[in-house]
């Protein structure tokens, strides 16, 4: 047996005292009042060019930082806004609007804070959410309630918006409307000719909450028509689109509304390589309206879905902060139109 020498346990450095705004003022020659003026962008009070800069010059010699509970604790809520992650699969587009939204936030000078707290859900979500104090949070895909609503108001949050098909009670509310954009595209299809339309319904858990609404839009689409709908499960993967291919067939489908457009480009290529013709044999038609959709022989049509700006949820989570008392606002978002290309 090998014995390993013992090495001698290096002796921990003495923490470095954390720098202050004391020492802020002291290093730059002016008040600790003008120091808190400067690094929170007050701008009620009038500080030349030439002190702010020598405040900034300090505090980064110093490695000076504001503390932000200390912050919050004076102005009595925090500059936080919580967006939990979203417990579902979500594509490029949400992930784009997500991005803007936070950017919005952050011109309104406020923090954004992305909480992925997996496993979490309803209630025992809101109380995790809760513990950090946030002035708001934004909630998307229908992740809590009305009682984690009055939890969340409980523990100071001013506001609390939510993203999803239905209205929660005490939340302010944007509702994107899912049947919408299956209607769209069932209505397309059926002025396309097309009478036996396949329906993509994923298999992934979560996407039930947009896929069976967008499932019943096309049904809705094609109501008295004749025409009719067959339900496709499908999970994102190649193999299962290949096997759905394999008995494409024997289904007798002349059209598919394949979820959306990550799907539809899955399914397509798949259908493509077991032979069936795009769009003479089957049409396809996607939603969200990506680029990569555009790239694709035959192009591949699809639902443009319009979501609110960044900027606009924005502007109503910082006038929900600043007037907290008003009757919950009912926004319904999210229009939705075809975009025809070779696909269909």
């Amino acid at each position: 047996m090998v014995h390993l020498p013992e090495q001698p346990v290096p002796s921990s450095p003495a923490p470095t005292a954390v720098p202050t705004s004391a020492d802020v003022a002291r290093l730059a020659g002016v008040s600790r009042a003008t120091v808190s003026y400067v690094l929170n962008n007050t701008s009620a009070v009038r500080i030349s060019e030439a002190t702010r800069r020598r405040v900034h010059e300090a505090a980064e010699e110093l490695g000076y930082v504001p503390h932000a509970a200390a912050r919050s604790l004076r102005a009595g809520h925090s500059r936080m806004v919580l967006m939990p992650a979203p417990r579902v699969p979500v594509g490029p587009l949400h992930s784009q609007f997500f991005n803007d939204l936070q950017w919005a936030l952050g011109r309104f000078d406020y923090t954004v804070v992305q909480y992925g707290g997996i496993g979490l859900n309803g209630d025992e979500a809101a109380r995790a959410w809760a513990e950090l104090r946030p002035v708001a949070v934004v909630v998307p895909d229908g992740g809590v309630g009305p009682r984690g609503v009055h939890i969340l108001k409980r523990s100071g949050a001013r506001a609390v918006v939510t993203l999803g098909p239905e209205r929660v009670e005490g939340a302010h509310a944007l509702l994107l409307d899912h049947v919408g954009v299956g209607h769209s595209a069932g209505a397309h299809l059926l002025a396309r000719g097309r009478r036996r339309i396949g329906v993509v319904v994923p298999g992934e858990p979560g996407l039930e909450h947009f896929s069976r609404p967008r499932l019943a839009g096309v049904r809705r689409a094609l109501e008295g028509t004749g025409a009719t709908v067959t339900e496709l499960p499908l999970t994102y993967e190649e193999e299962a689109a290949a096997r759905l291919a394999g008995r494409w067939r024997s289904l007798g489908l002349d059209a598919v509304f394949a979820y959306n457009d990550e799907y539809a480009m899955l399914l397509m290529r798949a259908l493509l390589d077991a032979g069936v013709d795009i769009p003479a044999g089957t049409a396809v038609v996607g939603a969200d309206d990506l680029m990569l959709g555009r790239l694709l022989r035959p192009r591949l049509s699809t639902v443009h879905i319009e979501l609110p700006s960044g900027r606009d949820l924005a502007e109503l989570v910082d006038r929900v902060v600043r007037d907290p008392g008003g009757v919950p606002e009912v926004h319904q978002v999210l229009g939705a139109r075809v975009v025809h290309r070779e696909s269909s």
